[in-house]
């Protein structure tokens, strides 16, 4: 079994919750985001396509365009991130260790991250059509060391993980390598990179991590509206270069997002959906099936 202990670091506090601010970001909706002028509605919903333009000719994009899903499909996927009465979303409970984690039979995502990757700001992004689900976060980014569960009505759970820094304690390990090895429901795990300052060491050990327990998970681009077009392409090509050697579980499209914009938040929530088996798609050139 990999093991982080000598290479990871998380700073232990205690967890506090915190309340979403009641209220719905206007681009929440995909309606809202549809009516708005075509390229920036692009750039909102299909993220990659805003620095498609600066990639030199040779430069295969493929990678970057296997899930791409209709309007429609997106649209069918954000009706399971809004609560109603048969279908509630909400915070349901938290877990230090393995043993404390609940016995939930629905299909299970989880998502981790280097601490400061903004793992918590993109979570409420995706739950922000659901406002009043509690987000638990630490006060200090990179604290927690609970793992927080999250039940998307009957559809699938959502796990969000403690962060990651230099090295781990024990703690972290027994939860997180621990998790990723034994959840029997576990279809998809979520890896965050900050895409402001690229791939990291640490990121790099997880990614080892993921790959050792042989589970399929994905590569998230986090803070993409924080740096400028160059920078950014600079660390998605290093970041593919890196997949394309180094990996065999990790689906090879890596998913750009920013939790302030809300670029990539509808599409990301699609493939959520898409992969717990809670829609079937319509209208997607490749969905990466081989790598389900």
């Amino acid at each position: 079994m990999f093991c982080l202990q000598r290479c990871l670091r998380l700073r232990s506090a205690a967890p506090v919750r915190v309340a979403a601010r009641l209220g719905v970001h206007k681009l929440a909706s995909i309606k809202k985001v549809t009516s708005l002028p075509l390229k920036q509605k692009q750039s909102l919903l299909y993220p990659f396509s805003s620095v498609e333009a600066y990639l030199h000719r040779s430069v295969d994009r493929t990678p970057f365009q296997l899930f791409h899903p209709s309007v429609e499909d997106m649209a069918k996927a954000e009706k399971l991130f809004c609560s109603s009465p048969s279908h509630v979303i909400d915070y349901y409970t938290s877990a230090e260790r393995m043993d404390h984690t609940p016995d939930l039979k629905p299909p299970e995502v989880c998502f981790i991250g280097r601490s400061n990757v903004g793992k918590s700001s993109l979570i409420k992004a995706l739950f922000s059509l659901t406002p009043e689900v509690e987000v638990r976060v630490s006060k200090t980014p990179g604290h927690t060391k609970k793992m927080n569960f999250f039940r998307v009505g009957k559809a699938f759970t959502f796990v969000d993980m403690p962060g990651y820094g230099h090295r781990a304690p024990k703690d972290f390990v027994d939860m997180v390598e621990e998790y990723l090895y034994t959840r029997k429901n576990l279809v998809r795990t979520f890896l965050l990179v900050d895409g402001s300052v690229g791939l990291q060491k640490a990121d790099e050990i997880a990614l080892d991590m993921c790959e050792d327990t042989r589970s399929p998970y994905v590569v998230v681009v986090t803070k993409i509206d924080k740096c400028g077009f160059g920078s950014l392409l600079m660390n998605l090509l290093n970041l593919q270069n890196v997949l394309k050697a180094r990996t065999a579980s990790c689906f090879p499209q890596p998913f750009l997002v920013s939790s302030l914009k809300y670029s990539g938040i509808h599409l990301l929530r699609c493939f959520i959906t898409h992969v717990t088996g809670s829609i079937t798609l319509k209208d997607t050139a490749q969905t990466g099936e081989s790598q389900s």
